[in-house]
């Protein structure tokens, strides 16, 4: 696991080292055990190393094999890399190292850009060769590993973050209009290509991006995930041994690869405890968990410890449990802002950051539930969708948007009005062909598109601004493939997730199993008030909030003077979804703002 950087420049001249060493600045967090460069003519390659497989020196990248004429920076980890040097040293290939990047280097000798197909695991990477002239990105299946870049006339620089791209003097930072709309109606997930800023872009999910050193560019999309039953029938009990020996090979394969220990990430929720379980189940001992709690408001506990302590005691984990005071919280939120590489307004976000620092003190490497939830059915609002009657994408909305279009309206200044830019988009994801009914278009679109930029993104940016890898099993894509086949009772039905439940039972004690969906809790940031509504109110009334214009002053008002009042349909604070767009603003893009008035 890595931060990794580029540019290729167009106008014949080369690139600025000097750039690439403040944007290596901006990566060190995500790996702080080795930095390198390397250039070829008009491309300058960067790499910060999080060790993990192969610990020694010939795994540093930027990684280059002279006799194949091709140079890479690769940021996750190949699952497969083992089965995969065994076929690549059968056809003749010879390795200097004995980890999986070099594996890539050569698979992409051997398959060129087909090679993303034989990759089993999480990936982003560049690969330049230096034969063609040519620079290959490719990000994996389920875009659990970032890849940015930015272009312009002269030059193409990518990053596994934006805060690197901005350390350039010539990135475009006016806001993008219909990446504002789905940041303020989606849950502040913003779909590749797009990202808030106009000048910053994302590579998608299972895509691949050539570039020459002319500027000629092309892509293409090497997986797409169907949600339909098989021919052939099966009945529950198959699908349920089916799901569980996919589980199980998923969790293992997250554990083996690794050359230093590996620990889960244990919140008490289902998910989590069952990571635990069926690791216990294939043999593994000395387990190493960790939990993180928050102080309880009188609606809402902030911690879970009473069911990860159940799950610690079965199992007999080396067990860390962590209780941070709200106090912690509202000094370290703009430290973990800052580590966003984009603004996201999960609770759970500075919960990931909180608990990540402690963690890397112990590990490297967790295993973390991540998307069980939206694979298996486990949200409360996919069968009120189901059950809901008219459009596809009206069905969607009134479960999901955290605002309808007339109140977007409401929110923001004139100057960025517009049509209902996430209903269109919406709309058109669900309506793409490959989903047996309408359940399954929602699951897909939210594995596929929703989850990536919600959930993934946010563990990926908290975990690794402690160089700490985040693994994450259930979004295995064979396992993917084998849950979008499952009929929907197998998902939605016993209350979420009943497929997982049923593999639980006896591997978990019945109240974790039973109890209801919990999800990881920061009440301070539901709940606003005292210290942290100040800390908004200061936010929004800054010098800096009111010179951008983004937001009506109206509206901002209504919400500051009844903050409570005023939630998403995903329970989410809506002045703190506004305080913390404001906020990384300030932060990333213009660092100059005092956030205080």
């Amino acid at each position: 696991m890595c931060g990794i950087s580029g540019e290729l420049s167009f106008d014949g001249g080369q690139p600025d080292p000097a750039l690439m060493e403040r944007m290596l600045q901006r990566l060190a967090r995500r790996g702080p055990d080795h930095a390198g460069t390397w250039a070829d003519g008009p491309l300058l390659f960067g790499h910060r190393r999080l060790s993990v497989i192969d610990l020694s020196d010939r795994s540093n990248q930027p990684m280059v094999d002279a006799e194949l004429g091709l140079a890479l920076v690769f940021n996750g980890a190949i699952y497969n890399y083992r089965e995969l040097r065994s076929e690549l040293l059968a056809k003749g290939y010879h390795f200097f190292s004995g980890g999986d990047t070099e594996v890539i280097l050569k698979a992409y000798a051997e398959w060129g850009e087909q090679c993303v197909e034989h990759l089993i695991g999480m990936f982003a990477f560049a690969l330049w060769n230096q034969r063609e002239r040519s620079l290959f990105l490719a990000r994996d299946r389920l875009g659990i590993k970032p890849l940015y870049y930015s272009r312009t006339p002269q030059t193409f620089r990518f990053a596994s973050n934006t805060q690197a791209l901005l350390a350039a003097p010539d990135v475009d930072t006016a806001l993008d209009p219909v990446a504002l709309h789905h940041q303020l109606t989606l849950h502040a997930v913003i779909p590749a290509p797009r990202t808030i800023l106009q000048g910053i872009r994302k590579l998608a999910p299972a895509t691949t991006l050539t570039i020459d050193a002319q500027g000629r560019e092309h892509s293409r999309v090497y997986w797409r995930l169907q949600a339909l039953r098989p021919a052939e029938p099966r009945t529950d009990a198959e699908w349920i041994e089916a799901v569980h020996a996919a589980l199980r090979l998923a969790v293992r394969r997250r554990l083996d690869v690794a050359d230093v220990p590996v620990g889960v990430l244990l919140s008490g929720g289902l998910d989590s405890s069952l990571l635990v379980a069926l690791l216990a189940e294939t043999g593994v001992r000395d387990l190493r968990t960790f939990s993180v709690g928050f102080e309880d408001q009188p609606e809402e506990k902030g911690s879970e410890f009473e069911y990860s302590d159940q799950v610690v005691a079965r199992y007999q984990t080396r067990h860390h449990r962590y209780l941070i005071p709200n106090g912690d919280v509202l000094q370290r939120l703009p430290e973990a802002v800052t580590c966003m590489a984009e603004p996201m307004v999960g609770q759970d976000a500075v919960a990931f950051f909180l608990l990540a620092e402690r963690v890397s003190q112990a590990v490297k490497v967790v295993q973390s539930g991540q998307g069980a939830d939206e694979v298996f059915g486990g949200y409360f609002w996919y069968p009120r969708m189901a059950a809901e009657t008219g459009s596809a994408v009206e069905r969607f909305r009134r479960h999901y948007f955290d605002r309808d279009h007339p109140e977007f309206l409401e929110t923001v200044a004139p100057a960025w009005h517009g049509p209902d830019y996430t209903a269109d988009l919406i709309a058109a994801r669900l309506a793409e062909p490959g989903a047996q009914d309408y359940l399954d278009q929602v699951l897909r679109l939210d594995v596929t598109t929703l989850i990536v930029d919600d959930p993934v993104k946010r563990v990926d940016n908290m975990t690794m601004a402690w160089g700490l890898e985040a693994r994450v099993p259930f979004l295995d894509h064979e396992l993917v493939e084998l849950a979008m086949q499952l009929p929907p009772h197998l998902k939605i039905g016993g209350g979420g997730k009943d497929v997982l439940k049923k593999i639980a039972r006896g591997l978990l004690p019945d109240a974790v199993i039973d109890r209801l969906k919990g999800y990881f809790p920061v009440p301070a940031l539901k709940f606003v008030r005292g210290d942290f509504l100040e800390f908004m109110r200061d936010i929004v009334n800054s010098h800096a909030c009111r010179e951008r214009g983004l937001f009506q002053r109206a509206y901002l008002d209504r919400l500051l003077a009844e903050p409570e009042a005023h939630l998403t349909r995903l329970q989410g604070s809506k002045l703190w979804h506004a305080a913390l767009l404001e906020l990384w603003l300030q932060l990333n893009v213009d660092p100059g703002s005092r956030v205080i008035a």
